[in-house]
């Protein structure tokens, strides 16, 4: 069971990304209105709770005009002694993803991470970067799988979580 003390008591963060920030362009998706390299910024988490056997990473934007919002990240099944994401880690074919990990399909279609993409002349973005401690060494999901279906399961399994909130308009 998870106590509010132990839910406060992970962080997560980035040597690329103030909370609250705009995120830099270099980390904007590269295409729909946008012109950035889609690269996944570096992140680093710490205070898992006892009894954690893996970590999973989502990219959330809750102001998406869909009615549902916009997954543009999902990662998975990251090794329990992994505390960090390089820069980059989001391109599944880099060796910078952590061994065993999975990422999978986005609202983009395609498994990997897609950078921010809001509407041209739309209110700044929140984009919400969650890491999960995980009661399970490998979630019943793979590339092919939903981003709700991943959120299903982690909402059964995660011991305790982390955000940190990113801003983009353009």
């Amino acid at each position: 069971m998870t106590t509010h003390a132990t839910a406060q008591a992970m962080s997560l963060t980035s040597p690329d990304i103030e909370p609250g920030g705009r995120i830099a362009d270099e980390h904007t998706f590269n295409g729909w209105g946008c012109s950035g390299k889609n690269l996944s910024p570096a992140l680093s988490w710490s205070g898992a709770p006892a009894g954690t056997k893996s970590f999973a990473l989502t990219l959330y934007d809750p102001d998406a005009p869909t009615g549902s919002g916009f997954w543009h990240w999902v990662m998975f099944n990251i090794p329990p002694d992994v505390t960090h994401l390089a820069s980059g880690a989001g391109d599944p074919k880099s060796p910078a993803a952590p061994k065993g990990a999975v990422q999978s399909r986005t609202d983009f279609g395609t498994p990997g991470y897609g950078g921010p993409a809001p509407p041209k002349g739309d209110k700044p973005h929140r984009y919400q970067f969650t890491i999960f401690a995980v009661d399970l060494d490998k979630l019943d999901a793979d590339e092919n799988t939903s981003a709700a279906v991943v959120g299903f399961n982690l909402n059964f399994h995660t011991l305790a979580k982390a955000t940190l909130t990113g801003l983009f308009g353009h």
